[in-house]
């Protein structure tokens, strides 16, 4: 069976998530991130983002580091959230390079003051990022506003992200959060993608994979939009699956039938 790439004349699947950052797509939702992102990064501070699954913020993430100059700015990412306060602390030690002490009180004094000297010592700015925080556990979220406190409560010596679902949100809003809730300085929630931006992202990435955008019609591109949530994710997985039944259909166009049998393959996975 000939590979869809071959068959529609691409150089690679448009649609895999192993594309290069520098190659992205840019939606709306993504450049808001992308600007609070680089405030923070210009003065320390608390970030909250959130999106529905698929709509982008991690790989928004993800665009934003790879153009970080590691001689000033360094961000260390953590994605396992579902951890005890005890194994937080010591998936962040290792981090930051740190010295794991079974005494939470020895790894907190080891991070704050390792946070503190990369910031006065030797004026590199530290970005934290905490990824599916949904399922940071209460008492974690209460350390988390202690970690951010130096000198007195006087000083930002780092940048915290929060990156989750929507429940994050709500999370955030109960009494327990008050105090972390007051420090956040920025805060964002995708919109997700539109009928505009998902029509032009077909034609930015045919482009990108030298296709003619034309292998997806007018009626493929709104079935596809229509069945994809708003997510990102979701309408690459239906455009890639509509690809490979076009392909072995031998069909030189994608129409609204072939993304109606992708989305039923996909949903029987």
């Amino acid at each position: 069976m000939i590979p869809f790439t071959s068959f529609y004349g691409m150089r690679m699947n448009p649609f895999e998530k192993e594309l290069p950052s520098k190659d992205a797509y840019m939606t709306l939702d993504m450049e808001q991130m992308q600007g609070r992102l680089e405030h923070l990064k210009d003065h320390p501070g608390i970030g909250l983002f959130t999106a529905a699954p698929g709509q982008g913020k991690t790989f928004s993430l993800r665009h934003f580091s790879d153009r970080l100059n590691p001689n000033l700015v360094k961000l260390y990412y953590i994605c396992l959230s579902t951890v005890t306060t005890a194994e937080f602390y010591r998936q962040l030690c290792v981090k930051l390079g740190l010295e794991v002490s079974y005494k939470k009180t020895v790894m907190f004094q080891r991070i704050q003051d390792y946070l503190y000297s990369m910031c006065t010592n030797k004026n590199v700015h530290c970005m934290v990022c905490l990824d599916e925080a949904q399922y940071l556990n209460s008492d974690i979220l209460k350390d988390l506003k202690m970690l951010c406190n130096f000198c007195m409560d006087s000083r930002n010596c780092f940048s915290l992200l929060l990156l989750g679902q929507p429940v994050l949100m709500t999370i955030m809003m109960r009494q327990p959060n008050e105090a972390l809730r007051q420090r956040i300085a920025v805060n964002y929630h995708f919109s997700g993608l539109t009928g505009k931006e998902a029509a032009d992202y077909i034609k930015d990435r045919m482009a990108l994979a030298g296709a003619s955008p034309g292998i997806f019609d007018e009626s493929a591109v709104t079935t596809a939009y229509g069945s994809c949530n708003a997510s990102l994710r979701q309408l690459n997985l239906i455009l890639t699956k509509s690809l490979t039944i076009g392909a072995q259909n031998n069909k030189q166009n994608i129409d609204s039938d072939i993304v109606l049998a992708a989305v039923n393959d996909i949903a029987l996975l």
